[in-house]
């Protein structure tokens, strides 16, 4: 069953850094339910982004907008709680890091805001395995992680479904090559979340690309 709400999160890495904030107000104006933010840091993957301040930005421009973080960082452990003061609702650590992960995600959860875990695309979904019960969401990388504008990876699907019955209740998303047609797929296999970059910020009009994406996945949904 996946009755869980749908959320569509633009991620901001695909925005025009310039114009940042027009963007990201553009986003929420068209429908989207909040916004994703990419952290690297040039170690954990090969490409460097944004900082805190960044996102302390957004948060001041944006005081009422979701914002989930996904730290692609060495080390998540330091990171999550300058990112938490700036301004994130959610923090996204990778199983693949090297740190104490229980510690990290209580870390994130005891601040009040939600802890999730994602996974590679050659991660497989039993390294979730004792992290359970810290869990609000898993996100599932239908890309490699460190760079925007990839093809989706159709390996992703399964794992979906894979984490849908391992853990019925957490949030699922998925972030790599999502546009309509990609993410109906994902959301039958039981995700609800959907970070997409280039296909909606590059589309002729946002609000029409949200609409339709919306309407495509909610048609894909299994709900019993």
């Amino acid at each position: 069953m996946n009755s869980k709400p749908i959320q569509i999160l633009p991620s901001i890495l695909s925005a025009r850094m310039g114009y940042l904030a027009e963007d990201c107000r553009h986003a929420l104006e068209a429908g989207a339910d909040g916004l994703h933010v990419d952290i690297m840091d040039g170690h954990f993957v090969p490409n460097l982004t944004m900082g805190p301040d960044i996102l302390r930005a957004v948060r001041a421009e944006l005081p009422e907008a979701y914002l989930s973080v996904h730290l692609m960082v060495m080390r998540p452990d330091l990171y999550a709680p300058r990112f938490l003061e700036a301004g994130a609702d959610t923090v996204l650590i990778h199983v693949e890091s090297p740190c104490d992960l229980a510690a990290t995600l209580a870390g994130i959860r005891a601040s009040g805001r939600r802890a999730g875990l994602t996974l590679n695309p050659e991660t497989p979904v039993a390294a979730l395995t004792g992290y359970e019960s810290l869990l609000d969401e898993v996100l599932i990388m239908t890309v490699h992680p460190g760079f925007g504008g990839q093809a989706f990876l159709e390996a992703g699907v399964p794992k979906v479904a894979e984490v849908a019955e391992k853990l019925p209740a957490v949030d699922i998303s998925v972030d790599g090559g999502i546009n309509a047609e990609t993410g109906a797929r994902c959301v039958a296999a039981g995700a609800n979340v959907l970070l997409a970059g280039s296909f909606l910020f590059r589309a002729p009009d946002m609000r029409d690309a949200i609409a339709d994406m919306r309407w495509k996945v909610e048609s894909a949904r299994k709900v019993d």
